[in-house]
């Protein structure tokens, strides 16, 4: 199956022409003539990485990834952007953009970039999906194991997480090992890493 590749520009001639690049180089293809048309496919795409033009009519790029992001859109975006708005694709860098390619560009160039976009793509589906399958192994526990789970956490000793929670350390020692079970953790250490991932996601 050929690698996917989401397109989106507002001109014609310059989804054609990539259109044309990118499967010529055995990547298929998806365009969009805008980022709204892009937003409402969204629950179909699920894989590949996104190529964008900054400047688009209704939303730009840079807005786009901003709205992407903040929806936990997690495949990475390369933006194309015109020599003027290299700050505004240094600005998108900051907001999430795994990369920018000013115009007129190396074809070369665009392609390496993809490939890179879409091998970390691939390492970011794994990370996600092991933050979701952390986060829903967090939901699992009770209350106060949660409130345990975050004395670990911070470092502390059974006894001091006794004493913070008012419960005697042989009570914290059970429900440790409940969480221990539900995390489906090896380690302490393993259990520190799932709720630091968890907590950074």
């Amino acid at each position: 199956m050929a690698e996917l590749v989401h397109v989106i520009d507002d001109d014609p001639a310059v989804r054609d022409s990539l259109s044309f690049l990118l499967e010529t180089a055995k990547l298929e293809t998806r365009v969009y003539d805008s980022a709204i048309a892009f937003l409402e496919a969204l629950p179909d795409v699920t894989s590949g990485c996104v190529v964008t033009d900054v400047r688009m009519p209704e939303m730009t790029g840079i807005e786009l990834v901003r709205r992407l992001k903040a929806q936990g859109f997690t495949l990475p975006i390369i933006m194309i952007t015109g020599h003027a708005d290299v700050p505004l694709a240094v600005e998108a860098m900051k907001a999430g953009v795994a990369d920018f390619i000013e115009k007129p560009f190396n074809d070369d160039i665009l392609l390496a970039a993809i490939a890179t976009a879409l091998r970390s793509g691939e390492e970011g589906r794994r990370g996600a999906a092991e933050v979701a399958e952390i986060t829903g192994r967090l939901t699992s526990l009770s209350g106060r194991e949660r409130e345990v789970l975050d004395g670990l956490v911070a470092g502390h000793a059974n006894k001091v997480i006794a004493f913070d929670l008012g419960i005697s350390p042989r009570t914290v020692e059970i429900y440790r090992a409940n969480v221990m079970t539900k995390m489906k953790a090896a380690s302490l250490s393993e259990l520190v890493r799932m709720a630091m991932l968890a907590e950074r996601a």
